[in-house]
């Protein structure tokens, strides 16, 4: 009885992977197993080689591995590719019709999944037919497939749901046929499983600002975020918002930001290239004290660069990018639960800081599903911030309403257009307290120390501080890992390796880029022996970051700008070689 299971399947991108995968993907969440759920694909609508990927388990999983106990190919090149995954005993099961070959040594399992399909009526039920070969194979009963098959196709026609039932039984019973005892066999799910959901970090964003009162999303397609527009246009519409598929990435933020303006929360999705284009408009939201939520799920770049490939690129753009110096709050989560969490905070934020508040997702969260507990809207609060109140407006009689007075907190109330007596000027040019154009120098470094104010120091909401940092493990570690965004998964599990080894280990997760936590980042660094800061860029910007903050120590980076994911045990074994090569190098 295995406690986990990685099962694959390869083939050319158009042959209808995506809903085989998907279908066995989400009956295993159903049964009750943690599912962790990713894909490599081509930059192409059709062609080229894709596979996904699931790894399903009785504890949580957040990480890809290197290794497959079942590999279901298609074609000839995802043996070529993938076949060198599979752990010992593994088993690689082909559609016979391809005439495959395998490596010498792997277990292989062919039979004519394509002539099958067409006896029982259509190519289309070979997904189905290696569904249930590979469910066999795996010790995973039928029952849940048959029940989802009945739910999805029912409605259409009890043909159809008997060709499906039939399609899996032959899958089933010809991989059975072939293996005989050469099975594995997955332990039950856990007796306590509640109800989880399956889905991807754009999707819970998405959701995560519905709940947090959004109502409007402005974006133009681009790959990895796309998502965002095509999940909102699915559910805002119910719930009286809408999803406008703008021209481009400039108009996108400046819909958002008159949206924001008039009272409306409103948010954006794009990448890379279209972070760039916004840093204009982003300035000016920042100069003009506009809240506005901006989520970039970065890529590999630059320019087109691998727009299907994860990377971590875009901290210096998202931080510095755009001319001149304005306000503005990076969020970093970097699971789903948490990317329904920070999509929420990041609204609340925007409306009492008055700044832009960006996500910084990537492609790794965006895209890759994973099981979580239902999300509550519930659970969200909303917080609109400083507000005009209308009776107080009306009784300024003739006295000007300063949108920009002077504060302790440096945030002044903001009205929306429409109330009596409100100030309705928002203008790029720098301004004074009514928001009249000036370039008095003295109301210059007001204005500028009123802004910037709100990106130092720890961020607060309702009185209480927002973690900047969390953190897991040993106190005053041997080891200290620091790493933000879906890279946390492949660190929490390497940090699991790591101390199965002997080490003392802690890990960083870094939740707020911008204002950087400094100070509780100096007093993890300063309590541990060794840090590394593992991120998916060339450069390391985050560690770059950080010693440009003023974090100081022994701080050293564990990069990967290869399109691929990290995985725990690469991460793991790129820690131990670090710290053999510093021991060799005391010791010299």
């Amino acid at each position: 009885m295995l406690e986990e299971i990685v099962f694959k399947i390869g083939g050319e991108q158009g042959q209808g992977l995506d809903s085989t995968a998907d279908t066995f993907a989400t009956v295993i969440n159903r049964l009750g197993y943690w599912v962790y759920y990713y894909k490599t694909f081509q930059s192409r609508i059709k062609g080229g080689h894709t596979d996904f990927t699931i790894r399903l388990g009785r504890e949580r999983v957040l990480a890809a591995v290197p290794r497959v106990h079942v590999l279901a190919a298609v074609d000839q090149e995802s043996i070529d590719l993938l076949s060198g995954e599979l752990v010992e005993n593994g088993l690689l099961l082909a559609d016979a019709h391809f005439k495959p070959t395998a490596p010498s040594g792997t277990d292989l399992i062919a039979f004519d999944m394509t002539g099958i399909a067409r006896e029982l009526g259509n190519p289309i039920y070979r997904g189905m037919i290696a569904i249930g070969a590979s469910a066999a194979l795996l010790g995973i009963p039928l029952d849940g497939f048959k029940q989802y098959v009945a739910e999805r196709f029912r409605r259409r026609s009890e043909d159809i749901v008997q060709a499906n039932w039939s399609a899996l039984e032959r899958g089933a019973e010809e991989a059975m046929k072939l293996a005989g005892s050469r099975t594995f066999h997955m332990a039950p799910p856990p007796a306590e499983a509640g109800e989880r959901i399956l889905i991807a970090g754009n999707e819970a964003m998405t959701l995560g600002a519905m709940a947090a009162g959004c109502r409007a999303v402005f974006a133009y397609p681009i790959t990895p975020a796309s998502e965002v527009l095509e999940t909102a246009t699915k559910y805002f519409p119910r719930i009286g918002g809408l999803a406008v598929q703008m021209e481009d990435e400039l108009s996108a933020l400046a819909a958002c930001v008159g949206a924001n303006f008039a009272g409306v929360r409103a948010m954006t999705a794009t990448s890379g290239p279209g972070i760039s284009l916004m840093q204009e408009n982003l300035g000016w939201a920042g100069i003009c004290e506009i809240p506005v939520v901006v989520i970039d799920t970065q890529r590999g770049g630059p320019s087109t660069g691998m727009p299907t490939k994860v990377e971590q690129s875009d901290l210096f753009a998202l931080t510095l990018g755009g001319h001149g110096e304005a306000p503005r709050i990076v969020l970093a989560p970097g699971t789903i639960d948490q990317a329904y969490g920070d999509a929420a905070l990041a609204f609340n934020l925007a409306d009492n800081y008055h700044c832009p508040v960006l996500i910084a997702s990537d492609l790794g969260l965006a895209h890759w599903k994973a099981s979580v507990p239902p999300f509550k809207a519930t659970d969200v609060q909303i917080d609109r911030g400083p507000l005009a109140n209308t009776d107080e407006l009306v009784n300024l009689g003739r006295d000007v309403f300063q949108r920009y007075a002077r504060t302790p907190s440096g945030v002044s109330p903001r009205s929306f257009p429409g109330q009596p007596h409100g100030q309705y000027l928002a203008s790029g040019a720098e301004h004074g307290p009514t928001g009249k154009v000036t370039e008095n120098a003295a109301n210059r470094r007001y204005m500028m120390d009123r802004r910037l104010s709100r990106q130092s120091g720890t961020l607060m909401l309702g009185g209480e501080p927002v973690a900047g940092v969390e953190y897991r493990g040993d106190d005053k570690p041997e080891v200290l890992l620091i790493s933000y965004g879906s890279t946390i998964g492949a660190v929490w599990e390497a940090a699991t390796l790591l101390r199965a080894d002997g080490m003392r280990v802690g890990v960083a997760q870094i939740r707020v880029i911008q204002p950087l936590p400094v100070r509780d980042l100096q007093a993890l660094i300063d309590g541990a022996g060794h840090t590394f800061v593992i991120e998916h860029n060339a450069l390391g910007q985050l560690a770059f970051l950080m010693r440009g903050h003023g974090v100081h120590g022994r701080v050293g980076s564990i990069l990967k700008y290869d399109g691929t994911l990290f995985l725990a045990d690469e991460v793991a074994g790129r820690i131990k070689d670090a710290l053999l090569s510093e021991g060799a190098t005391a010791a010299g």
